[in-house]
């Protein structure tokens, strides 16, 4: 029975976890071309403050869907956490239009949430503008 329900809750999920430089390319640039916000979460299976951050960021995805919420494990796409220069997990980093507008190192909940609701309603701003 608890097999079903992280099955389930896994299927739900909202955040897009990236497998490959690859797949990182693909999704950035599908976004700056539909003009989405993204937020990343940059993780480590072995780091317990990035474990944590999980299912806060799992819920910020299903509260603002309009942003591509992304996980990258550092151990599994090392080039693309080279790239955004990611030196401790968890990193968050809040990209528009292809370019970080914010980055925020740590386990830190309440100013994570801030940012991204921060994040969220400039850009909505901007659509309405």
């Amino acid at each position: 029975m608890e097999g079903q329900v992280e099955e389930e809750e896994s299927v739900k999920s909202k955040v897009v976890k990236v497998k490959s430089q690859e797949s990182w390319d693909s999704l950035v640039n599908q976004a700056n071309y539909q003009g989405c916000p993204v937020v990343i979460h940059f993780t480590a299976a072995w780091c317990m403050p990035s474990v944590v951050m999980n299912q806060l960021f799992e819920e910020l995805a299903l509260v603002h869907q309009d942003i591509l919420f992304l996980c990258v494990d550092v151990d599994e796409v090392k080039e693309v956490a080279s790239k955004m220069e990611v030196k401790a997990m968890p990193t968050f980093v809040l990209l528009r239009e292809g370019a970080q507008v914010d980055k925020l190192v740590g386990a830190n909940p309440e100013e994570i949430k801030k940012r991204i609701d921060g994040f969220a309603h400039s850009f909505r701003a901007l659509k309405l503008s």
